[in-house]
């Protein structure tokens, strides 16, 4: 599996494992800074390509791969 670090993140590519709505293709679009700049990145946004919906979830959850696959697949 690949290291992911949260700051180089930004505008990568993500599939997820089950399609909900048509929504298979992702981006992140936005690493969600700490509000104490000493803290660690917890959370990323995702936007979908297909309906451009966004949603929050854990960055450590792109490491699960019966969740997610990096690139579009």
């Amino acid at each position: 599996m690949n290291l992911l670090h949260p700051k180089k993140l930004l505008l990568t590519k993500w599939t997820s494992v089950q399609v909900v709505a048509k929504q298979k293709h992702f981006l992140v679009s936005h690493v969600i800074l700490p509000d104490d700049p000493a803290g660690k990145i917890e959370w990323i946004e995702i936007e979908s390509v297909y309906s451009q919906e966004k949603r929050r979830i854990g960055w450590r959850e792109l490491q699960d791969r019966s969740l997610w696959r990096q690139g579009w697949v």
